[in-house]
């Protein structure tokens, strides 16, 4: 991955929460890691718990950002989730994968961010 490549995956993580913030999510935790890998956004929406997996693109050329997760990706995602939830012990606790899709132009402004709740 290039480093350009991951200076707009945390600027659009970065982007995520502050939005997510601002629709009245709490953030718990982002870049939460474990041995199986990273979830970007963990936040809670009233009392569900959310992971959010965000997915950041400077064009669609390629397709969209949200089109991109694939069922390996899922996953892994709550793979990740699980590992999160017994850490925190919250193993009761209801939860959902949310994504958040954005497009920023070429001087890296936001020109579409997509929330999709309870994505998959």
């Amino acid at each position: 991955m290039t480093i350009q490549r991951k200076l707009l995956g945390r600027q659009g993580e970065e982007t995520a929460a502050q939005y997510l913030e601002k629709n009245g999510y709490s953030i718990l935790c982002k870049n939460y890691r474990c041995r199986f890998g990273e979830i970007d956004v963990v936040a809670m929406d009233g009392d569900i718990l959310v992971f959010v997996e965000v997915r950041s693109n400077s064009g669609d050329q390629f397709g969209l950002a949200e089109e991109s997760i694939t069922g390996r990706k899922q996953g892994k995602l709550r793979k990740l989730a699980w590992q999160y939830l017994k850490k925190a012990g919250k193993t009761n606790c209801e939860c959902r994968f949310d994504v958040i899709a954005i497009l920023f132009d070429g001087e890296s402004k936001v020109k579409r961010l997509e929330h999709i709740e309870n994505a998959f």
